[in-house]
């Protein structure tokens, strides 16, 4: 369930691999998984955009190895040195294809860092479009996704019939996980937590304030439901 936070064991445990790198490009399931952050210190300039509806993600860079360039000061590649694509090739190419009409858009998962061993998963995507960028120094990729309505990490709804959904801020969430002492506020509950909306985003809350998202357990956000309280 969007919101949801857990830890990287969890995270791993979930999505049945051992999530080493940001970007997981998977063939042989219906979705794939990306991590970001977008904290001041984050290596990528991820960002969100569209009222919290759209996250533009930057590509990754090859791995650093021994008496090579600084991964930071070359360009991003789509293919290796062997002509296999990268995992930057593999998402550009799922964009490309939707964006040709010939597929529907990619679904990728979205864990986003919030500090060392506490992450939030931000639900579904569909990954829409893609594009090389220079920063200034180099070319990098980047990825657009739409926030789109899920239950429990699976699709519920048809492309072009779904629910757009709206990010919780990570300077919202970090100022609700420390006010709230990462406890759920109806039982002090430590696992199992989720940010919530005191007022439904639906019914005009805002995720964009802490007054309005606060930290529940499983149970109390399942019995809560879209209610008024």
């Amino acid at each position: 369930m969007a919101n949801e936070i857990i830890s990287y064991i969890e995270m791993c445990r979930r999505e049945g691999a051992s999530l080493q790198q940001g970007m997981n490009f998977f063939t042989d399931r219906d979705h794939s998984v990306i991590l970001m952050s977008v904290q001041p210190n984050a290596p990528y300039r991820d960002r969100i955009e569209d009222d919290g509806e759209t996250l533009i993600y930057e590509g990754h860079d090859a791995p650093r190895r021994n008496g090579g360039p600084d991964p930071k000061r070359v360009d991003q590649l789509g293919t290796s040195p062997s002509g296999q694509l990268t995992q930057n090739g593999r998402f550009d190419q799922a964009a490309a294809a939707h964006k040709r009409g010939g597929r529907s858009p990619r679904v990728v998962r979205v864990y986003e860092k919030l500090r060392p061993g506490i992450w939030s998963y931000n639900g579904s995507f569909h990954l829409v479009d893609s594009w090389p960028e220079h920063d200034g120094a180099r070319k990098v990729f980047k990825f657009k996704l739409r926030a789109i309505a899920d239950s429990d990490g699976a699709v519920v709804v048809a492309d072009g019939d779904f629910e757009h959904r709206r990010l919780i801020p990570a300077r919202v969430k970090l100022q609700v996980w420390q006010r709230d002492r990462g406890k759920c506020v109806k039982c002090g509950a430590s696992d199992g937590l989720h940010f919530d909306h005191v007022l439904a985003f639906s019914r005009g809350g805002a995720s964009v304030t802490a007054a309005n998202v606060q930290l529940l357990c499983a149970r109390h956000n399942l019995s809560k439901g879209s209610k008024l309280e």
